[in-house]
């Protein structure tokens, strides 16, 4: 066994799960396949093999720690190049994921991993503003889900209107996440959103540590959210 496959299985040990070794070998092609992609157009600064099962497949397997059940409908929003969205797709085969991303590189790439993998996910080429305006889109999810890097509320303005009343929006944030819970509480409670609970974890091996955020949507999200992404941006709720 090689020290990928190790830093996979023991991590997801300490995290309380067991990979099945046809996982590990659904993690080993997308480790392989991202790293040759990433010869020629840029998807992650991370190419160590090991480092990628940490800091890419392991640090979207914390999404277990919060959520008991994964027989859901979850969308994935700037998944880039499929995080965390597709390794709980391999953990999880019965989750149903959507993956939506703006960049047609990344596109292309979750269009060969899944092929690949031999795994049924729907890939969106799309903003995520412009999707969740889709009636066939909107309010139609369990739980949205967010790595992306942008601020709380900019993340929340994207990923709540995907949501369905009583469903979860989950961000994956740095370790210390306060401030920007803070200032995005405007705009959580005007998306029909209330923070329900903040996990604090940690990553095997000190390898850093990560907090989620878990939104409970209580009321629709009103139909003038999502705005146009410049307006989000430049004036976010």
């Amino acid at each position: 066994m090689n020290n990928f496959e190790n830093t996979l299985i023991n991590g997801a040990e300490k995290l309380g799960m067991e990979i099945k070794p046809t996982q590990v070998q659904q993690f080993k092609i997308y480790a392989d396949y991202l790293l040759d992609y990433n010869k020629h157009t840029n998807l992650t600064s991370i190419t160590e093999p090991s480092s990628i099962a940490i800091k890419h497949f392991l640090d979207s397997l914390l999404l277990s720690k919060v959520m008991g059940n994964f027989e859901i409908k979850m969308i994935d929003i700037g998944t880039g190049a499929g995080f965390p969205g597709m390794p709980i797709k391999i953990a999880h085969p019965e989750t149903e994921i959507t993956l939506v991303d703006s960049l047609n590189k990344r596109i292309s790439f979750l269009n060969g991993l899944s092929q690949k993998l031999n795994l049924k996910v729907n890939i969106f080429h799309k903003r995520a503003e412009e999707l969740s305006k889709n009636k066939a889109y909107r309010d139609n999810f369990d739980v949205s889900v967010s790595r992306a890097v942008a601020s709380l509320n900019i993340l929340s303005e994207y990923c709540m209107p995907f949501v369905r009343k009583n469903g979860l929006f989950i961000a994956m944030k740095g370790p210390q996440p306060e401030e920007e819970i803070k200032n995005a509480k405007n705009a959580v409670t005007a998306l029909g959103g209330r923070v329900e609970k903040i996990e604090k974890l940690e990553l095997p091996d000190g390898n850093g540590s990560r907090s989620i955020i878990v939104i409970r949507k209580i009321s629709p999200t009103p139909e003038e959210y999502p705005r146009q992404s410049a307006k989000i941006i430049k004036k976010p709720l």
